[in-house]
């Protein structure tokens, strides 16, 4: 498959604290994320993972190593607005990323601002409300919308830069249950049908279930890097750096300590309930 971000042996220092040390961030990530795919970045709090997400369209600059997007070098000033074209951000706050009073003009703003023509403008728009299914709002007044629906706009604003990549930076963190299903649907859908790739940084467990490959951040490095299932089934190793696991797996990891012959990999509640099933016949 085609390469849409790697790193090579990436760094990144806060400024040093009250003691006058350097805080790593990041130490030494070497990642390589293809194009089309769902990757979800996991890890607790201070881990790396926001800090990571960051440095991949720009907005931060490595400290050491280097990251690429498409092969153009992040650190090179003269290829940040191409690079921040093919990689959109979202942010946690959807309120931080909405800039006008209606939703249209707002989904227009960066096109505008990169000189697309009007009549494009228009096109993109209308194309961006309808990948994310939010074409009725067109005239509405974002501060009035629900958190789903905001950080659906605030996606629509993204991809209507047409970019190849979309990252969403702890983008479900401040939303209820039914907002996190609305965003999740959504970039699902624009990976599947669009083929754009996607990047999920997120502590939610439960989120990183259909994702084509998990990478789980510990202290500023990658501890793990793989399937769901071959992440999830590692349970004891995850909790020994503070995560949970899907409340799938912790049903599944608790019935097999107590002696039911149930394997850790079903996911989904469906995928559980039949294991359980399954275990339960054979004994």
């Amino acid at each position: 498959m085609t390469t849409m971000i790697e790193t090579e042996n990436l760094k990144y220092a806060y400024p040093a604290d009250e003691d006058g040390k350097t805080v790593f961030a990041l130490r030494g990530v070497d990642l390589c994320i293809e194009k089309g795919t769902f990757v979800v970045v996991l890890g607790h709090n201070g881990s790396g993972k926001s800090t990571l997400a960051k440095t991949f369209n720009g907005v931060l600059l490595p400290a050491g190593g280097r990251v690429y997007v498409e092969g153009m070098d992040t650190c090179d000033p003269n290829l940040l607005l191409a690079i921040r074209q093919r990689v959109g951000m979202v942010f946690q706050n959807p309120d931080n990323q909405i800039v006008a009073n209606v939703v249209e003009e707002d989904v227009a703003f960066a096109p505008e601002n990169l000189g697309v023509p009007s009549e494009e403008i228009r096109k993109r728009v209308d194309d961006a409300l309808a990948a994310v299914g939010m074409s009725e709002f067109v005239r509405h007044a974002p501060h009035l919308l629900s958190g789903g629906q905001k950080q659906r706009i605030a996606i629509a604003g993204v991809l209507a830069m047409e970019p190849a990549c979309i990252v969403l930076d702890e983008a479900t963190a401040m939303l209820d249950p039914v907002g996190r299903r609305e965003v999740l649907g959504t970039i699902h859908r624009l990976n599947r049908e669009k083929g754009i790739t996607v990047v999920l940084i997120t502590h939610h467990m439960n989120e990183a279930e259909e994702a084509d490959r998990v990478v789980v951040m510990d202290d500023g490095q990658v501890a793990m890097d793989g399937t769901p299932q071959e992440v999830f089934t590692r349970v004891e190793e995850l909790r020994a750096m503070g995560l949970t696991v899907p409340d799938t797996v912790d049903l599944l990891d608790r019935l097999q300590k107590d002696g039911f012959n149930v394997p850790l990999t079903a996911l989904t509640v469906e995928q559980c309930a039949d294991t359980i099933v399954q275990a339960m016949r054979g004994n």
